[in-house]
């Protein structure tokens, strides 16, 4: 049974919803999942996890949120994040995703094995964000 960690951060509970579909593909095919807010997470987690999932929303001048999740993904380096699955997934009200792909790029420079470019969703997450963020779940731990 493979053990998936999602860390993420929420404003409106967009992102939240999604961490959840998130866990739920992931459970429904057989991991163990832990849901964590950046708050409450530490690297001693993200190193003994063996599949990560990260998920925050574009904010401002699209950028992850400052106070909790960009010092958390900050302060990761690659003995944590390096040679793992890790999906990464988050709404957005504006822009063309550009946080989302800066995002994918700097978890690659740490050696992570990104799940696809990364998933966003405007505002809301519909029933289709909810599907792939089922799907996502699942294709991280098969």
């Amino acid at each position: 049974m493979k053990k998936l960690l999602i860390i993420y951060w929420s404003g409106t509970g967009n992102t939240e919803t999604m961490a959840k579909q998130v866990a739920k593909g992931a459970e429904e095919n057989g991991a163990e999942v832990t849901l964590k807010t950046a708050g409450g997470a530490t690297s001693d987690m993200v190193k003994a996890a063996e599949v990560l999932a990260f998920g925050c929303p574009a904010m401002g001048a699209e950028i992850l949120e400052e106070t909790e999740m960009e010092p958390f993904i900050s302060a990761l380096t690659e003995a944590e994040v390096g040679g793992k699955a890790l999906g990464l997934f988050g709404s957005y009200d504006w822009g063309d995703g550009q946080w989302m792909r800066d995002w994918v790029d700097r978890m690659k420079g740490l050696g992570a094995n990104i799940a696809g470019e990364g998933l966003i969703t405007q505002l809301i997450p519909d029933e289709t964000a909810c599907t792939n963020c089922y799907e996502l779940g699942k294709r991280l731990v098969s």
